[in-house]
């Protein structure tokens, strides 16, 4: 999958800035995953959105992605038809900090690999 390393580099830092932004406790943390998707023009029920950043977290952390490539490819045959590249890499980035922030260096190691590319 391409993906532009600028914008890799970007989705990563956003990711981080996200962790810091993530709903405060008691807060719905779908609701806000539901309300960042839409800035990136992502719709559909926030219930499967929110069911498909669970699954893509555990797809990480039991080793089924080994990386945030095949992450992102995941996540982009779950999107509606007609998403782009981008939008699932937004996803991705949006929901490693809400549903599983301990992934974030599979983030990282991406941009990495793009900036050698």
């Amino acid at each position: 999958m391409t993906f532009g390393k600028r914008c890799l580099a970007g989705l990563v830092t956003g990711a981080a800035l996200s962790v810091t932004l993530a709903p405060a406790a008691g807060a719905d943390p779908d609701e806000a995953f539901a309300e960042q998707l839409h800035g990136y023009g992502i719709y559909g029920q926030k219930d499967f959105n929110a069911w498909i950043g669970k699954i893509m977290c555990k797809r990480l952390r039991n080793g089924h992605d080994p990386d945030a490539f095949t992450t992102a490819n995941f996540v982009h045959g779950q999107l509606q038809k007609g998403s782009t590249t981008d939008q699932a890499w937004q996803f991705v980035g949006a929901a490693i900090p809400i549903y599983c922030p301990d992934q974030l260096p599979v983030l990282q190691r991406a941009a990495e690999q793009g900036n050698q590319n």
